[in-house]
């Protein structure tokens, strides 16, 4: 970590860390009895909707010991999956989650319930690790899990059974609300205080919880979901989960005959709307910020609450993306400034980054974040693992991460471990501009986030022409930034990356590249006065996990004000041939 704006701000966040580590230590000892305290869990009223979809075939997995989770797996021989090393955090977090409880409901089997009704007994009984099951977000996953799943795992249940699982229900709704008084992440509070008013709703005897966790749940849905329906952290992913949970919760409320809170009505008509403007034709999400692989079915199943024929929005400055269509067209673009520091965990390094499709085939994509692994989620989100410009081989935005001298890769770890690997510094100066010409749409957007360290602003506009299904694309890198002498005078080498499709299969043509796709389409890449290179490319966000792919790049040196011009052309939609898809 050099010297400089990002360690400053590294120290910045450490001392905050550590001001509010202490107060969370001072007010768990001073604050007054919980809520809860005072309170039990005596019946279960209603068990919410889970909107997530089930797959049965999961329960033959399941009884034959075989845990996947998050793109890893783990065979438990016949044990239980809390007597073993979790693969990665991430399949951790799934498992002690207990989402995929729904799996086993859908089997509907006698088998399927005693063996949800085997692992619920594992778990509360002590088994597995208390310190990944401790987590907000995991204890929150939980409540949500057992409240909806408890039918599956009920049925059948003895009584001392039935007050076990009841007591493990009210311990987690405690340690929830003692998260709260302390002090957690901001996503991490939204998580909790929507579990509570699961809890407050579903449960007999803690009632009183309700009024508390409603309010907190207003206060948060306020401050993080953006006026045009975005969520603070610009993670689709964030934002797609976070409705699963509350179209339920909603429901949860009227059939209490409680008035659901008008900020939750809000951000749920917000929100819908934004996710068809990330949407492809393919039925899955753009490639930013935290997104990965979509899960299409969950996606419909929202999109449904939004009506079939509603339109998607084409313009969200509050959360930074833009959307461009012309027939078959689609373009998605980020032209976002990084996500304020506590919600960045997942933000990527990708402003100016697009994703194209023509009908149901991406063309244009980004690496996406894999489901595990926290290099390979770290590399994921540089930026040149997105379809933009990188200058000197680095990222527009600076992570957390473990560098330094000894002591403060220990310091850096310890605020990982609090906060993850959030973005210390990144584009604070972002402008986007979209308009309509007679012929074709166009969007222009800049960033500084080269600026500070080589003085150099990135500039990208797009214009997408419907009728000759026709993308011209300019990148152009000016010396106008903030760095000093040296630094500005010299030249910098630039990367400018289009990351394809694995779908996508690729030749050389006298003209430029000729990309082939599955369907049958085929496209002709072009671009003026630089040279075209074909590299390797990974695409994390494979169904079935990463892929090898290819990337186009430009690579050219900027030492005064540079432009480019590149061209994706549709042809007559006919297979090369000899040439497979990837």
């Amino acid at each position: 970590m050099a010297w400089g704006p990002d360690r400053w701000r590294f120290y910045r966040l450490l001392a905050r860390e550590a001001v509010r580590a202490i107060r969370a230590a001072g007010a768990s000892l001073t604050a007054s009895p919980d809520i809860l305290a005072r309170m039990r869990v005596t019946g279960l009223v209603i068990a919410p909707q889970d909107l997530r979809t089930s797959d049965a075939t999961f329960a033959d997995d399941i009884y034959a010991g075989l845990f996947v989770f998050a793109g890893r797996s783990l065979a438990a021989s016949g044990g239980s999956p809390f007597d073993y090393a979790p693969p990665s955090p991430e399949w951790a977090d799934e498992l002690y989650g207990f989402g995929w409880l729904r799996h086993l409901r859908a089997a509907d089997t006698a088998l399927a319930r005693a063996n949800a009704r085997a692992f619920v007994a594992d778990f509360i009984a002590g088994r597995g690790d208390p310190a990944l099951a401790r987590q907000t977000p995991v204890a929150a996953r939980r409540l949500i899990s057992f409240l909806c799943q408890s039918p599956l795992v009920l049925e059948g249940a003895d009584h001392a059974f039935y007050q076990n699982f009841l007591k493990a229900i009210g311990r987690n709704a405690q340690q929830l609300e003692r998260d709260l008084r302390r002090g957690v992440p901001p996503q991490w509070r939204l998580n909790a205080a929507v579990a509570l008013c699961y809890a407050g709703l579903c449960c007999d005897g803690i009632q009183p919880i309700l009024r508390r966790a409603t309010r907190i749940l207003s206060r948060e849905l306020d401050r993080q979901i953006l006026t045009d329906g975005g969520h603070r952290s610009r993670d689709p992913r964030f934002a797609m989960e976070l409705l699963l949970d509350l179209l339920p919760l909603r429901q949860s409320y009227l059939s209490r005959s409680v008035e659901p809170p008008l900020a939750l009505l809000r951000a749920i008509d917000r929100m819908l709307p934004l996710l068809r403007l990330l949407r492809h034709p393919d039925a899955s999400l753009s490639h930013f910020n935290g997104m990965g692989a979509t899960d299409a079915d969950h996606l419909a199943t929202l999109l449904v609450y939004d009506g079939a024929l509603a339109r998607p929005l084409m313009h969200a400055p509050n959360s930074g993306y833009e959307r461009l269509e012309g027939g078959r067209v689609v373009i998605v673009a980020d032209v976002g400034a990084s996500p304020p520091l506590p919600y960045s965990v997942n933000a990527g390094a990708g402003c100016l980054a697009f994703e194209m499709s023509s009908g149901p085939q991406r063309i244009v994509v980004n690496c996406g974040l894999p489901a595990s692994g926290p290099d390979l989620r770290l590399l994921a989100r540089s930026t040149a693992a997105h379809s933009t410009a990188s200058v000197a081989r680095t990222s527009s935005c600076r992570f957390l991460t473990r560098d330094g001298w000894w002591g403060e890769r220990q310091l850096a770890d310890w605020l990982i471990r609090r906060r993850g690997p959030v973005v210390l510094s990144g584009p604070t100066a972002v402008a986007a501009e979209q308009a309509e010409e007679a012929d074709s749409v166009m969007l222009a957007a800049r960033h500084n986030g080269f600026g500070p360290e080589f003085g150099i602003v990135h500039e990208r506009r797009w214009q997408l022409f419907a009728a000759a299904a026709l993308l011209e694309g300019r990148d152009a890198f000016l010396r106008q930034g903030k760095a000093g002498g040296r630094a500005r005078r010299r030249p910098h080498d630039v990367a400018i990356r289009f990351h394809l499709h694995p779908g996508i299969a690729v030749r050389g043509v006298p003209e430029g590249l000729e990309l082939a796709s599955a369907l049958g389409e085929i496209w002709v890449f072009r671009a003026e006065n630089v040279e075209i290179a074909l590299e390797e490319s990974v695409y994390f966000s494979g169904l079935t996990g990463a892929r090898r792919t290819d990337q186009i790049v430009l690579h050219l040196s900027v030492s005064e004000d540079v432009e480019v011009r590149w061209s994706f052309e549709r042809r007559a939609s006919a297979p090369l041939r000899g040439v497979a898809p990837a």
